[in-house]
């Protein structure tokens, strides 16, 4: 497990911010999945420091619920997003803090892999949710994993990442259990923009990735080092951006 309350959440912010374009582009791909009317009232679980929550208020009309169980991430999420739609509140996937069948989607993005217990989260997530409502789980997958070219720095990270994640036919398996349907295939969503190896390092320098926790610090030094002199090198060199995967929960709708 890791410690948001610690040096990743005082990086996180910084290290992990999206663009209002990005924020834009992720809640038109959640727009293709959830009911047309509005408004819908969304669960953001495991919120964090609130990059997509109050854009989930915008195209969805709100009211939004932040869950998050770091009381550091949820403090800056109240000093730097907040919403009149939006509400944080303490609380894990676990034990979610809302009525039964009280939110028509629930968001699940890039926290999953948290999760202490993550039949037991699936379960209530199907509490909380609707009968026909939607789970949009993006996470990274131990059979779909990208080939990220920062790696080549950090030799232990692909084993580390990998080892962090669950395939799909996992979680497609636990999701069923609780009593959510999956949908087929998981979506590809393509939100984040190119950026430079510069920008890229910049980013990663603030280790706002829970992937670094796992590192040995000699490697994480020597691999800051070398991608530091490769961007002053080539600032400008445009990276790589993947498509990301999402797979797409229901709860079937009551007879």
């Amino acid at each position: 497990m890791v410690d948001y309350n610690g040096r990743l959440g005082r990086g996180y912010a910084a290290g992990r911010a999206m663009t209002a374009d990005e924020v834009r582009r992720w809640t038109a791909a959640f727009q293709a999945y959830l009911p047309e009317e509005r408004p819908l009232t969304v669960l953001d679980l495991g919120s964090g420091t609130g990059r997509l929550t109050p854009g989930l208020a915008d195209a969805f009309g709100g009211p939004v619920y932040g869950v998050e169980p770091s009381e550091r991430m949820r403090e800056i999420a109240v000093d730097t997003a907040s919403h009149p739609q939006v509400t944080y509140l303490p609380g894990s996937a676990e034990d979610i803090p809302l009525p039964e069948a009280s939110t028509d989607g629930v968001l699940m993005f890039l926290s999953f892999h948290h999760f202490r217990d993550r039949s037991k989260a699936l379960q209530e997530v199907r509490r909380v949710l609707k009968p026909g409502g939607v789970v949009l789980l993006r996470s990274q997958f131990a059979d779909l994993m990208p080939e990220l070219f920062w790696y080549d720095y950090f030799p232990s990270a692909r084993e580390v990442d990998a080892a962090m994640y669950l395939t799909v036919g996992q979680v497609r398996t636990l999701a069923a259990a609780a009593g959510l349907r999956p949908d087929d295939e998981p979506v590809w969503v393509s939100a984040e923009p190119p950026r430079t190896l510069r920008e890229v390092h910049e980013r990663l320098a603030h280790r706002a990735l829970s992937t670094f926790e796992h590192l040995p610090e000699g490697e994480i030094e020597r691999g800051f080092a070398a991608m530091a002199a490769d961007a002053a090198r080539e600032p400008d060199k445009l990276m790589p951006a993947h498509p990301a995967a999402m797979l797409v929960l229901r709860r079937p709708s009551e007879r």
